[in-house]
């Protein structure tokens, strides 16, 4: 497993703020409101990033739209290659996605195959009406043809290099991190 140390900091806790913030209003203009909108949070980090978004929203517009948590493990296609047991964080969808604005949740886009299970384990629960993306960093370095509708930053990086969120749901603090592989 590749080591990897801390480079810079490209976010601080102000910084993600003011970029969920943005995504937000974003989301309201693209959507003209909030009519049918979800957000889905892709486990681990986007699960708060998207709760973030959904209170911004509702103090925004004054409603607060669906929040649904997302588990890719069994949709990846490099599940052959994780531990003989992977972690499975778990699926909470409380509403019908069927006709639904999705709006998915991630922290960081970078080759696009978790965005592409995300996709595919969506549309085995139902049809929405359509799917946007959402991410905090877009990072480059895509293998697939996808793309983010609300980018929070876009951080060109090198193959050796690595962009770790911490969030303080999970971290105890919020940044984001440019880290160098160490050789």
């Amino acid at each position: 497993m590749k080591e990897f140390h801390e480079k810079t900091v490209l976010m601080d806790e102000q910084g993600i703020s003011r970029a969920l913030i943005r995504i937000s209003h974003e989301i309201i203009e693209k959507n003209k409101g909030l009519d049918n909108v979800a957000l889905i949070g892709i486990q681990r980090r986007g699960v708060p990033m998207a709760e973030r978004i959904a209170k911004i929203l509702e103090d925004v517009e004054g409603t607060r739209p669906d929040v649904g948590i997302l588990d890719i493990t069994f949709y990846r296609d490099d599940l052959s290659t994780l531990a003989a047991h992977p972690v499975v964080n778990g699926t909470a969808l409380h509403f019908n996605i069927n006709d639904k604005k999705i709006v998915l949740i991630d922290d960081v886009l970078f080759t696009g195959r978790t965005v592409r299970a995300a996709i595919e384990a969506i549309f085995d629960m139902g049809r929405p009406a359509c799917i946007q993306l959402a991410t905090l960093v877009d990072r480059g370095h895509r293998q697939l043809p996808i793309r983010s509708d609300y980018v929070g930053k876009n951080v060109p990086t090198s193959t050796t290099e690595s962009v770790q969120v911490q969030l303080s749901e999970i971290d105890g603090c919020d940044r984001v991190v440019l880290c160098e592989e160490v050789k």
